[in-house]
């Protein structure tokens, strides 16, 4: 490490991985519950644990983006953390606060609305966390380097914090509610969360492939400009149908269909960054990751996201399988590949080790990988013949499950390979090392500054 305070991003790495576990269970859990309805029903019904499943996906890929940042900026702002301590406050806080939330969960303590289910005084908690965090890296960057890196992921950082802030409004009326709803839900993971993504993956290309600065810039911005022009007016196919003037349609389809463009940009970017630089970085497990991220967000957010965006095609595909396809890759493919991409890079720094268990990391991306992949082209099939036969002929909601059933066994064996390929990259990543070589900065490729 370049930096002591660096340090703190180990313990955001640890406590995000903890609660990757926590998701990956849960999921699993959801899986059996779908072809087995009938496991924990009366201890743990299904929709406590699909609430478990998604807030830990979506805190652990926080966490993750804010030890990503207490990693990164420190290298960028040629300075240390502002404050060390704070930002261990902060840590103790979100982790309080989110095994206080799945707690109270298993309770039935929760508010009910969708991914916003935490109780008021978490909410506010998550206020607080969010203020230290950018008093924090906002102090870091400014009495430091400023960078396009920094710049962009201070950007994407504060647009996470502002508009969690529509969580507080909740509105009697439904329509009313939705709207505001997806402010939070849309443009967190398909605006600020894509310049949080931009802002890490130029940080890793400059750091991997000793690619010129300036270079990478120069698509981090072009990049950041596709994200905001399509993704903000692309939350119009989320108001289709909840009682939106017409108009958002037509504006839903045209913005969303073009939200492909800047996932198809960071493929390019990455692509062409590690076939310009040089190719002898030793840590290949975090390369591969930086790619397959890309790869996996272009297919799930782009492709798939496209496949049932346009208006007239969602009208049928709406609320199906195909949702859940898309979902499910989407959030592999473009955050948690991300966070895993970072966290097997910076390791060998934050622990004083060279990289190591790299074919165990490599075997782990490949089985995760292929086993998400197998699982949304499950959901992808089943949504298929639910919207022929549900949407198209009219058979009811429960007949149809039952048609379709197959294809959920199929999802249940893919996430047991997700959960052993999660395994597999902890062992890589947190496992004892027996080769006790410092790392030293020398042996990254630095950019011609």
């Amino acid at each position: 490490m370049k930096y002591a305070s660096q340090k703190v991003a180990y313990w955001y790495f640890v406590c995000a991985m903890a609660l990757f576990g926590v998701q990956i269970l849960a999921g699993g859990l959801a899986g059996i519950v779908y072809v087995l309805p009938n496991t924990l029903s009366e201890l743990l019904p299904f929709n406590i644990i699909r609430m478990i499943h998604t807030n830990a996906l979506i805190v652990w890929l926080l966490m993750g983006f804010f030890g990503s940042a207490y990693y990164l900026v420190p290298e960028e702002a040629e300075r240390d953390i502002e404050s060390p301590l704070l930002a261990y406050i902060q840590l103790g806080l979100l982790m309080f606060g989110a095994l206080s939330a799945v707690a109270g969960y298993t309770l039935g303590i929760h508010e009910g609305r969708e991914f916003l289910e935490q109780p008021l005084w978490i909410k506010i908690a998550i206020v607080v966390v969010a203020l230290i965090f950018l008093y924090n890296i906002s102090l870091t960057v400014l009495k430091g380097r400023k960078t396009a890196v920094t710049g962009v992921l201070l950007l994407g950082l504060w647009g996470i914090a502002v508009f969690w802030l529509f969580a507080f409004y909740a509105p009697d009326n439904l329509s009313l509610d939705k709207i505001y709803w997806w402010y939070i839900v849309h443009l967190w993971v398909e605006g600020v969360w894509e310049l949080v993504m931009a802002a890490v993956l130029a940080f890793l290309m400059i750091k991997m492939t000793g690619v010129d600065r300036e270079v990478v810039e120069k698509w981090l911005y072009s990049i950041v400009g596709l994200a905001l022009f399509s993704g903000l007016l692309g939350t119009g196919h989320h108001y289709y149908w909840i009682g939106a003037p017409g108009y958002w349609q037509w504006v839903g389809s045209v913005f969303s269909a073009l939200e492909i463009a800047p996932f198809f940009a960071m493929v390019i970017f990455a692509f062409s960054m590690v076939f310009r630089g040089r190719k002898d970085h030793p840590n290949r497990a975090a390369v591969l990751w930086s790619l397959g991220c890309t790869v996996g967000a272009f297919f799930g957010a782009g492709v798939w996201g496209f496949l049932h965006t346009l208006s007239f095609v969602n009208y049928y595909t709406h609320g199906t399988q195909v949702t859940a396809a898309h979902g499910h890759l989407a959030f592999f493919g473009a955050y948690v590949m991300l966070n895993l991409a970072i966290i097997t890079y910076a390791m060998p720094y934050l622990r004083g080790k060279s990289p190591y268990y790299q074919t165990l990391n490599i075997f782990s991306f490949w089985i995760m990988t292929g086993a998400m992949t197998v699982m949304t082209f499950a959901l992808t099939f089943a949504g298929a013949i639910q919207v022929h036969l549900q949407r198209v002929m009219g058979m009811s909601y429960m007949e149809v499950q039952d048609q379709i059933a197959p294809f959920y066994w199929v999802r249940l064996g893919a996430g047991v390979l997700v959960l052993i390929s999660a395994l597999m990259f902890l062992w890589a990543v947190f496992g004892p090392v027996r080769e006790r070589r410092a790392v030293r900065a020398s042996a990254i490729a630095q950019p011609a500054e």
